[in-house]
């Protein structure tokens, strides 16, 4: 029974987070498209935004359904794409020192687009989101910003997975608990590089070549 109650709950938030995420997005063109039907002046401008946010729209659905759906394999080419459409004026990624040439195996593409999305929620406004390694081995994902840090309790987790079912209360927190239980469930490996002195931002690695 525990075990079905989680798995509905967890359903339940993953819905809720994505309607949230779609309805910025989806109110712009509503809104933008009243604008070109009512004031003909401005017609040309509510069209590029409708245009702009539908762009935008068709790039989150296409990431959420690759982390959240079923698993399948990526190139890393693949990977840089999705990740290149989350940049911002005021989120730079840089990709530049992942292996272009790998590929990521159906989990590990799964558990690194969810660490995608961890680190994307982690930078909290303008910062930087690094991402190096080798899809066959380590993959490490590094946050830089004046608020970047992991969620609060998400370290913690990494020792512990089994208390992730415990964080699944809340949609817009969903994301961390989420990562943990993928890289569970798959038998990858998830930690940080914590240095001498504890940081709210140590890089998140990634250990996609084996089973931990």
């Amino acid at each position: 029974m525990a075990e079905m109650h989680n798995g509905l709950r967890l359903a339940e938030l993953l819905a809720t987070r994505l309607c949230h995420d779609l309805s910025g997005l989806l109110n712009a063109m509503l809104g933008a498209a009243d604008v070109a039907a009512d004031d003909p002046a401005n017609a040309q401008e509510a069209l590029a935004i409708i245009a702009e946010a539908s762009q935008l729209m068709a790039q989150r659905l296409r990431l959420l359904r690759a982390a959240w759906g079923a698993p399948a394999a990526l190139s890393s080419e693949e990977f840089i794409a999705f990740a290149a459409g989350l940049a911002t004026k005021r989120l730079a990624i840089s990709t530049e020192y992942l292996d272009p040439c790998a590929s990521f195996s159906a989990d590990g593409a799964r558990l690194a687009l969810n660490a995608l999305l961890l680190a994307e929620g982690a930078v909290q406004g303008s910062g930087t989101l690094t991402i190096g390694g080798n899809p066959d081995g380590d993959v490490v994902f590094g946050i830089g910003g004046p608020r970047a840090a992991w969620p609060i309790g998400f370290i913690g987790l990494l020792a512990d997975p089994d208390q992730a079912w415990g964080m699944l209360d809340d949609p817009n927190k969903l994301q961390a608990p989420l990562t943990v239980l993928l890289a569970q469930a798959a038998g990858l490996g998830l930690s940080v590089l914590l240095g001498p002195v504890t940081e709210a931002t140590p890089p998140l690695v990634l250990r996609l070549g084996a089973a931990s």
